[in-house]
């Protein structure tokens, strides 16, 4: 089996194991504020922080090299990780997911303020049709805009946000302190606000949400498994494989169905996010860049994954 293969197959088994986890996290959203999930889940996954800091072999200290940028990235993962919960919770898993994958595209237009790159023509037309296909999946004027709908687009822009941030700073700063501050924001955050929301958990739900944090750990370290075997451009489009499992999911669990409006929203958005990505892969990504060794989980805020499309971009200083 080929290098590329094996990357594939890896990266199809990480985003399988990352919708499992969204299982968890829309059954706990149907009875628990996203404070106390988020809260929870964070807690579950501090030990494997301090052993991430025990092993981290970089020199220097905790403090972040960056400190208002990791302040406005620490900022947006706190939202986006409440958003993207509650988007979970309400909305069906596949026209969250769709939504979701408007990142690379909003990563695209993000890039053109705060790094200074340049979209030509053809990548900024990949961009307005990607965006198009999330107004298929909308409908502006045809259906009711949700608070769910509303949270996912947040939820897709702070992840964005946050991940042009780790392109700005990355290179500077020592992978731990880009996944401990955000983790951190998020329990003193959520629990601060823990009490006005709280509910007694039964022990199956406090299963739910170690098996939530493990599979997120579990994705973490398969992706990272998965771009240390394979070429980028071969495992950043493996995400969209996830609109399959939500499909598969949602009708066994949830009896939730793919409207017609967003099985082509979907189209639209991965044909254009694959064009995007093909296209970065033109470019000259270092494949040791040390940011790419930490992931965030912007669907949840409760893992560690940055959008994998991210890992194309990181070595670029110019689009086209």
């Amino acid at each position: 089996m080929s290098q590329n293969a094996k990357g594939a197959l890896l990266a199809l088994l990480a985003f399988a194991v990352y919708a499992t986890g969204d299982v968890a996290v829309k059954v706990l959203g149907g009875v628990y504020s996203p404070i106390q999930v988020i809260f929870f889940s964070g807690l579950f996954s501090f030990p494997l922080a301090m052993f991430m800091i025990m092993r981290d072999p970089q020199p220097g200290t905790l403090l972040p090299a960056h400190p208002w940028w990791t302040v406005f990235r620490t900022l947006a993962t706190l939202i986006t990780g409440f958003s993207a919960f509650y988007a979970f919770s309400v909305l069906p898993l596949a026209q969250t997911y769709t939504i979701l994958f408007a990142s690379p595209l909003l990563i695209t237009v993000l890039a053109i303020p705060l790094l200074g790159e340049k979209v030509r023509l053809r990548r900024g037309l990949a961009v307005l049709v990607g965006l198009a296909g999330v107004l298929v999946v909308l409908r502006p004027g045809q259906a009711d805009l949700s608070l769910g709908h509303i949270a996912a687009l947040v939820a897709a822009f702070g992840g964005s946000f946050a991940s042009v941030i780790v392109r700005k700073i990355g290179a500077d700063e020592r992978p731990i302190v880009l996944m401990l501050y955000p983790m951190a924001a998020n329990f003193v955050v959520m629990g601060a606000l823990l009490p006005l929301v709280y509910l007694p958990m039964p022990i199956e739900h406090i299963g739910l949400l170690a098996l939530l944090a493990t599979f997120g750990t579990a994705g973490g370290l398969i992706i990272i498994a998965a771009y240390k075997a394979g070429e980028a451009v071969i495992v950043a489009p493996m995400q969209y494989s996830q609109i399959l499992w939500a499909t598969f999911y949602g009708y066994l669990f949830f009896e939730e169905s793919m409207n017609w409006n967003t099985s082509v929203g979907a189209g639209i958005i991965i044909a254009s996010g694959l064009y995007i990505v093909l296209r970065e892969s033109g470019g000259t990504a270092s494949r040791n860049t040390p940011v790419l060794r930490t992931r965030s989980r912007p669907e949840t805020g409760t893992n560690m994954r940055i959008s994998p499309f991210l890992k194309i971009r990181l070595g670029r200083k110019t689009t086209e």
